[in-house]
């Protein structure tokens, strides 16, 4: 007898059938996720230092504006390489 997860795996395994990457398509997956964590932890460390620059020198407004570039580019990054990710699924 099969569990209820069992069987709502197969019912989206019949809906949207997932699809077998080859070695070189997770090998680009490998190497776009370390590029991007790479280019997130270099902007982590260069704001994170622009912040508390201006935290240290009392601008308080600044270091906000800088945390939400942060935010953005961070978020900008990991889009950037969803985007990339999804276009290697894709090129089957």
């Amino acid at each position: 007898m099969k569990s209820a997860y069992e069987l709502a795996m197969e019912r989206l395994e019949k809906s949207s059938p997932s699809s077998q990457l080859t070695a070189a398509q997770k090998s680009q997956i490998a190497e776009i996720e370390s590029m991007a964590k790479a280019k997130i932890a270099e902007k982590d460390l260069f704001l994170r230092e622009q912040i508390t620059k201006a935290i240290g020198s009392g601008d308080y407004q600044s270091a906000q504006q800088i945390e939400q570039q942060l935010a953005r580019e961070l978020r900008a990054i990991q889009a950037d390489a969803e985007d990339r990710k999804a276009a290697v699924r894709k090129a089957h």
